[in-house]
């Protein structure tokens, strides 16, 4: 481990910390890759005599929060923590994966192995190899949001004695459903929030449905080489998970068009606002192991499960919904082949994407028996009809984790963990000790 010199922002002191770890986990003695992680204690407070909470960011993909000062519930947090909020391996300032980094493993088949070691298990494995060097062998209490969840139930499930407590916000997973199991249960979930978009902005319907049928005969190019088709446009969806994403996705829609000498055009305004949304460019292990969370069966491959299981919705049909008078849905968290046509920081990576798809051998990620015999104290925000995690398998897992504690709520969307300031936090560390 290697640490840098401190600094400091608004009521903060930040220490950068680099670690190397194994690539495999399996084979100690093989490759290492980097690891990083910014320590955050508040300022006037002691380290050495503070707890230390590990944040796991939602995903995959995304690296941790980059926070200014004492933001959303990191301020609870320092209250009473010494914060670790890690980049998961291949993000942020870890050890680089994307369209530049990947050709140095060699062939699509050498990249689509090397990116078999970026999940749940490796995360917690990573986890647990730097624990004892922060933490003197200390056990430490973990939040996870989303994605973190789904790998802080890896932990309880396999090392749980590096646990004081797991606190977890939207992200408790089924232990058993399959990826395609998972978007059978998403897409009506993507309906729902659809109406209820189109219930608070009726007007949104056409604009919808003209941008679509706009871009169904034009195909847009963005800037950076981005092509903005109907279906990507759909894509848009992804919004109405967060808790002003409606409100977002509104003003986007309502002035998209421009007047010009050939007619009215999408505005380069418009483009560009899209292009950050879409793009995949700061997250490709998102599109690249998307499916792959949810794999446990070693038999059975993922196969572009959302693009096999929307052939069954065919309301999500841009076409279909153009040629009749029902509005476009767009939809949310789901990753299609045609992702890695469209966006110039997947395209290099098709063949990979493809075979990451085709792979078998997927290892099972939580273990029923042990979750049934747990003794570490956690507490889960259950984020009523949560377009990313279903409800249900959330609350069936819960059912399942001996002494889990849930807090359901519709006060808030996916993303209520940062939307909520201190409240959630505040709220899960009740429930852990028994004091709500």
């Amino acid at each position: 481990m290697t640490t840098a010199h401190s600094y400091r922002q608004p009521g903060t002191v930040l220490t950068d910390h680099h670690f190397a770890v194994p690539l495999d986990h399996t084979r100690p003695d093989g490759e290492r890759i980097e690891l990083y992680a910014r320590e955050v204690v508040g300022a006037g407070k002691d380290p050495a005599t503070l707890p230390w909470l590990l944040y796991l960011e939602g995903g995959p993909g995304f690296g941790a929060r980059r926070f200014i000062g004492r933001q959303a519930w990191l301020d609870r947090a320092l209250t009473e923590y010494r914060v670790l909020l890690l980049d998961q391996r291949g993000t942020g300032r870890s050890t680089p994966v994307n369209r530049q980094t990947l050709p140095l493993r060699g062939t699509p088949a050498r990249q689509a192995e090397y990116l078999a070691h970026f999940r749940t298990d490796s995360i917690v494995r990573d986890a647990e190899a730097i624990r004892p060097l922060l933490t003197g062998g200390a056990p430490w209490t973990v939040l996870g949001q989303s994605f973190g969840g789904f790998c802080a139930t890896h932990y309880l499930s396999t090392a749980p004695e590096g646990l004081t407590a797991a606190l977890i916000t939207g992200g408790l997973p089924s232990l058993t459903a399959s990826a395609e199991e998972v978007y059978e249960a998403a897409y009506p979930r993507m309906e729902r929030k659809n109406r209820a978009h189109y219930d608070r902005y009726p007007m949104d319907v056409d604009r919808a449905r003209r941008i679509a049928a706009h871009l169904t005969l034009h195909p847009a190019e963005l800037p950076g080489g981005h092509r903005l088709t109907a279906q990507s446009f759909q894509s848009l969806g992804i919004l109405l998970g967060g808790g002003d994403g409606s409100h977002q996705l509104h003003y986007l829609l309502e002035d998209a068009f421009v007047p010009t000498p050939s007619g009215p055009e999408l505005s380069d305004a418009f483009l560009e606002a899209v292009r950050g949304l879409l793009s995949f460019a700061g997250h490709p292990l998102y599109a690249l192991l998307h499916e792959s969370i949810y794999a446990q069966d070693p038999s059975a491959p993922t196969a572009w499960a959302a693009e096999r299981v929307r052939a069954r919705h065919p309301r999500f049909d841009a076409a279909k919904s153009l040629a009749g008078d029902e509005p476009l849905l767009f939809t949310g968290e789901t990753v299609h082949p045609w992702h890695f046509e469209v966006d110039p920081a997947l395209a290099p990576l098709r063949e990979t994407a493809e075979l990451l798809a085709a792979r078998t051998g997927w290892g099972p990620l939580y273990d029923p028996a042990r979750l049934a015999a747990n003794e570490v104290p956690v507490a889960a925000a259950v984020y009523h009809d949560d377009l990313y995690v279903d409800t249900e398998h959330s609350l069936r897992t819960a059912r399942a984790i001996r002494g889990l504690r849930t807090w359901v709520t519709d006060e808030y969307e996916h993303d209520g963990v940062r939307a909520g300031g201190s409240r959630v936090l505040d709220r899960l560390l009740a429930l852990v000790r028994g004091e709500a």
